[in-house]
């Protein structure tokens, strides 16, 4: 069953239930109310008709004739009774009825003793009242002064009558409300329930409307920031499911090419009629590949863990000019070797941040910059510049087209695929730059232009005194 039709059908019974209820409490309580009201006026009437007879027997006139003279414009029934419950006379004129019961019962006489008494048949209400006697003999005397209940209740019919047809109105009414409250309840509920459950069915980009201020309108929203949230996180996922197959697709691509190149060196190793220089060779080109497969594993290490590990990095002091010139000696044979220049300029300074992955960052950069240089020089500078060192490595090899910057940091990028994988490249150390400058919450930029050389720089906070605003920023 719909949420609208449960929500009038509860409504009507609600109300329809409270109607009844107020409405025969009405009724009950006019009937009590019109009761009370009859019996108060009976005995103000049985006094003032009391007074009157007594007046009019001071007249010679008899008993029957004084009561009828009496009762004949009252709207009452009147009989009148001896002490001892005999009837003496009696008038029902106003109802056209004759009482079967000609005397009063020895209990009503003796139980009612206090006058005016009062009592009830089931078509009739009585009212009793004592009287000395008439003048000329002097005896006691009861008047009986009676009306018929349907007399009394005849307004309640009429009160029923319009509380029940109000009733029933209201009841309409109720209905054609309930349905159009209910509605108005339900709608945004509907509204709600089908936005999420296409939300749940993948359909992010569904949007709630709901001009409304209150509850349902702020629960729209919040679906609507779901959604809009859900989008973008699915967006996302796409994109890290298109890097990880790519990713993987990569490191297949990347492990064999030098598995095969060990392979066939172990091939060719296996035979006997080799040169000692072809020997040499084949060893050499198995070591290099084999050396290729460590870098690329420890990269891979590297990246796993500056993802994953809240341990990556151990912050500290350290001297900064010694890792330049631990680089510099590691590298002057190889730069030496191309015919290049190797320029460190800076003064001994000491910088804040962790040492060896700072080191592992200069190398990459240093190793690029020597690897696609054929001649210059390669510079590895640092300055200290407002509480911070600012650390540069530039080259004046073949430079970055400028569409390839956005990408230079990707895992597995390069300009060139063949050049740089002929090189022993493993296409993943700007990416282990990026990801540890990443984890120390520094930027790196990229100048370059084909033809041109390439500087790559960024900057650690100086460590000491003058530096204790910037370490926290690392």
């Amino acid at each position: 069953m719909r949420i609208q039709y449960k929500l009038s059908i509860t409504f009507v019974l609600l109300l329809v239930f409270g109607v009844t209820a107020i409405s025969s409490y009405s009724i009950v309580f006019i009937r009590g109310y019109l009761m009370n009201q009859a019996e108060e006026d009976m005995k103000a009437d049985a006094r003032q008709l009391l007074v009157s007879m007594q007046l009019a027997s001071y007249s010679d006139r008899p008993l029957p004739e004084v009561l009828d003279f009496i009762g004949r414009d009252s709207h009452y029934d009147i009989r009148l009774f001896s002490e001892g419950g005999e009837l003496l006379a009696s008038t029902y004129r106003a109802s056209g009825e004759q009482l079967s019961t000609e005397h009063l019962s020895d209990e009503t006489i003796h139980a009612e003793t206090a006058y005016p008494a009062t009592y009830s048949s089931n078509e009739r209400f009585f009212v009793i009242e004592a009287w000395a006697g008439e003048q000329q003999t002097g005896a006691p005397m009861l008047l009986e002064v009676s009306r018929l209940k349907d007399e009394i209740y005849r307004p309640v019919r009429t009160i029923r009558w319009i509380i029940y047809s109000g009733m029933f109105i209201s009841i309409a009414i109720i209905l054609f409300v309930s349905f159009i409250f209910s509605n108005y309840l339900a709608k945004p509920i509907l509204a709600l329930t089908r936005a999420s459950q296409q939300i749940a069915d993948g359909d992010t980009t569904h949007s709630i409307t709901l001009n409304r201020t209150d509850e349902f309108g702020t629960l729209a929203q919040s679906l609507n920031r779901m959604a809009a949230r859900l989008q973008e996180d699915n967006q996302q996922l796409k994109i890290a499911n298109n890097r990880q197959k790519q990713f993987y697709a990569d490191i297949a691509h990347e492990i064999r090419n030098p598995l095969h190149t060990i392979s066939g060196a172990l091939e060719m190793l296996d035979m006997d009629k080799l040169s000692a220089e072809q020997r040499h060779k084949y060893l050499k080109s198995a070591q290099n590949q084999t050396e290729r497969m460590n870098r690329l594993f420890k990269d891979m290490m590297t990246l796993q863990r500056s993802d994953l590990d809240p341990n990556f990095l151990h912050v500290r002091s350290f001297p900064l000019h010694e890792i330049m010139e631990n680089l510099e000696q590691a590298y002057s044979d190889q730069a030496r070797d191309k015919g290049l220049r190797l320029i460190t300029k800076g003064e001994p300074v000491d910088a804040l941040g962790d040492p060896d992955k700072i080191e592992q960052v200069l190398d990459n950069l240093l190793s690029n910059g020597i690897k696609y240089t054929s001649e210059g020089s390669v510079t590895m500078s640092w300055e200290p510049v407002n509480g911070k060192v600012i650390i540069s490595v530039t080259d004046t090899g073949i430079g970055i087209q400028k569409e390839y910057i956005p990408k230079l940091f990707d895992r597995f990028f390069r300009t060139d695929k063949a050049r740089s994988r002929d090189s022993g490249g493993t296409g993943l150390g700007l990416a282990v730059v990026k990801s540890i400058l990443d984890a120390h919450k520094i930027e790196i930029e990229v100048e370059s232009r084909p033809g041109d050389g390439t500087t790559f720089s960024f900057s650690l906070p100086l460590a000491g005194k003058t530096s204790a605003s910037a370490a926290g920023t690392v």
